[in-house]
């Protein structure tokens, strides 16, 4: 008599299945290790717009990863062609108006604003524009938790309208608030 295993393959979509199930927030990494995912939907602010028809918008991931990084990912549209602006973790997950209800960079270590890894805990990679403005996000940050006090949860995400110069104390000098979102649990 055979005993019955299932294939390995198998097991990876069956605890897929079953989260989604669920209703939780909880999906498999790369490696096949639950993780706690977050995302914030990016809408365009009251500031002017690159493309007045076509505001800022897109969405960013972020997921908690075996390590105890945050990998962040996702794509914004609609910014200038061929730019790069200001992309940051802001203290406040309000977006009302021009975005300043947000408040200041996200910066729980008390540190200098700075280029990514070593300033604000808020402080991400600036976004760069292909030819038809959008922007695609493939980053780790081992700064940045998604839960606890210390945690992004409930936090502003901001794309700015020009580039992050990682030294001007302490917003990189960034210019207004294109976009923001409000980072949320995850599906």
């Amino acid at each position: 008599m055979k005993t019955f295993k299932p294939a390995r393959h198998a097991v990876l979509p069956a605890l897929v299945a079953a989260a989604a199930l669920a209703g939780c927030s909880i999906v498999p990494s790369d490696r096949g290790v639950p993780v706690r995912t977050a995302q914030a939907q990016i809408n365009a602010t009251t500031v002017d717009q690159p493309l007045a028809s076509h505001p800022v918008t897109g969405i960013v991931r972020f997921a908690e990863m075996k390590d105890g990084g945050v990998r962040v990912s996702g794509e914004v549209k609609n910014l200038k062609p061929n730019s790069e602006v200001g992309f940051h973790i802001h203290q406040n997950g309000d977006c009302t108006g021009d975005g300043t209800a947000a408040g200041g960079h996200f910066n729980p270590g008390g540190m200098m604003h700075g280029s990514p890894g070593h300033g604000h805990a808020g402080d991400l990679p600036m976004l760069k524009a292909d030819a038809l403005g959008t922007a695609t996000i493939q980053y780790v940050s081992h700064e940045i938790k998604l839960a606890g006090p210390d945690g992004i949860m409930g936090r502003g995400v901001i794309v700015h309208r020009d580039p992050d110069d990682y030294k001007t104390q302490p917003t990189g000098n960034a210019g207004p608030r294109l976009a923001c979102g409000v980072v949320m649990t995850g599906s």
